[in-house]
C-alpha cells in the first residue's frame, strides 16, 4: 500500500510515562532523512517522547545499530531511518536486502519495537517527494508505526 492509498492516520495514545526513544539514522542524503526525522519528530511530539538521534556510516549499518541498541537496552523503541537510491550498479540490491533482512531479523527474534523508515527508490525526486512536510512523509509513517509497536508492547506486558 503507498501512502497515497492509506487512511489518515491520528496519534497512537500511549498510556502511562512518555517513551523512550532512539532514532538511528544514515544520513547519507541528508535533506532526505532530515525531512522524514522532521516528520517523525511531529509525530512523536504529540506523546512528548524523549528521543536520542545518532547517526550511522550508511543504511548498511542500521541493522548493526539496532541490535546494539537493544543490548543496551536504555530504549522503549527504536526508530530507523534511511535512503537507498538505485544506482548503475547492484549495490543497491544488495544494500536493500541485506538491511530489510537483517531489520526484520532482528525485530523477529527480540520483539522490539521497531519502525522501519527506510526509502528504496530509483530516483532522488522520488525520495524527496517521500520527505516532505505533508501527509506522504515516510519517516511520519515509520514513527506512527513505531507507536503502535509500543503501545501493544505495553499492553501486552501489563
Amino acid at each position: 500500500m503507498s501512502t497515497v492509498d492509506s487512511p489518515e492516520r491520528e496519534p497512537v495514545r500511549l498510556d502511562g510515562a512518555a517513551p523512550r526513544l532512539l532514532i538511528i539514522q544514515a544520513p547519507y542524503y541528508a535533506g532526505v532523512v532530515g525531512g522524514m526525522r522532521a516528520g517523525a519528530e511531529r509525530v512523536l511530539a504529540v506523546v512528548e517522547a524523549k528521543l536520542t538521534t545518532v547517526d550511522v556510516a550508511g543504511a548498511f549499518e542500521l541493522p548493526a545499530a539496532l541490535r546494539m541498541a537493544l543490548r543496551r537496552g536504555d530504549w522503549e523503541g527504536v526508530l530507523l531511518l534511511g535512503c537507498v537510491v538505485r544506482g548503475e550498479t547492484d549495490h543497491y540490491d544488495f544494500i536493500c536486502d541485506a538491511v530489510c533482512h537483517g531489520v526484520m531479523a532482528i525485530t523477529a527474534e527480540t520483539g522490539a519495537a521497531v519502525g522501519f523508515g527506510l526509502l528504496t527508490v530509483d530516483r532522488l525526486e522520488q525520495a524527496e517527494a517521500r520527505s516532505r512536510d505533508d501527509r506522504m512523509n515516510k519517516g511520519a509513517e515509520a514513527a506512527h508505526a513505531l507507536l503502535a509497536q509500543v503501545a501493544l508492547k505495553r499492553r501486552w506486558s501489563a
